[in-house]
């Protein structure tokens, strides 16, 4: 109970330095999902549409996930020091974007490649192209499987990006660093715990605007 009760002062204590860093938490995170989507809702479309690709790209994206995140947070450093980035952001967004990718595109394409066959019969029928197909019929009833990968990346890389500290990214692994470094059990426990309790927020929040943004006639 000491230690839990020197934990909770030490956050109030500090409450708007953590503040601070959870907002850069999840500022991290936003970004590295956000491109992750922007590039693994396509490529999941793209290996529908070619599929002698799916094999190729769902086992590369496989084998980015095997890697453990500070071996892969390490690999960044001597890569983007060629361009002046080895430390800060720029590595640390890189590394969670290649662990958003397949969750987002794994989904993608099963949702779209798991559609009733009758569903693109009736969009041949009326002569839609492929793509207009897509657009008006198949993308809108994938959206839950889809929006599932996402809460997935975006739940993973909150645990992941914790490790960022380590290629002075910031965020609440910072706290956790900190707490290593200076035998400090009360930052180890609050960056911990904080990162545990800030993940099951935000999958609860995405949960409910993935219901909301599924169309009701699937819901």
């Amino acid at each position: 109970m000491d230690i839990l009760n020197q934990t909770l002062a030490y956050i109030w204590q500090n409450l708007p330095v953590i503040l601070g860093l959870t907002r850069q938490h999840l500022t991290l995170v936003g970004i590295a999902v956000g491109l992750a989507v922007l590039v693994g809702v396509p490529l999941g479309v793209l290996i529908v549409r070619f599929k002698s690709l799916a094999s190729v790209v769902l086992s590369l994206a496989t084998i980015v996930l095997t890697i453990p995140a500070i071996a892969l947070f390490g690999l960044m450093i001597p890569v983007f020091s060629l361009i002046g980035q080895g430390i800060g952001a720029v590595p640390a967004i890189t590394a969670a974007f290649l662990y958003s990718l397949l969750p987002i595109v794994r989904n993608t394409h099963t949702a779209l490649t798991h559609l009733d066959a009758g569903v693109r019969e009736a969009g041949r029928g009326l002569g839609l192209t492929f793509w207009q197909r897509l657009r008006w019929v198949e993308l809108p009833l994938a959206v839950p499987l889809i929006f599932g990968g996402i809460r997935t990346a975006v739940v993973l890389n909150i645990g992941v990006m914790a490790i960022a500290a380590i290629v002075g990214a910031g965020g609440l692994g910072t706290l956790i660093l900190h707490g290593i470094s200076q035998s400090d059990i009360r930052k180890l426990i609050a960056g911990a715990v904080i990162v545990s309790v800030l993940a099951v927020v935000m999958d609860q929040v995405l949960l409910r605007l993935q219901r909301v943004l599924t169309p009701k006639g699937i819901r």
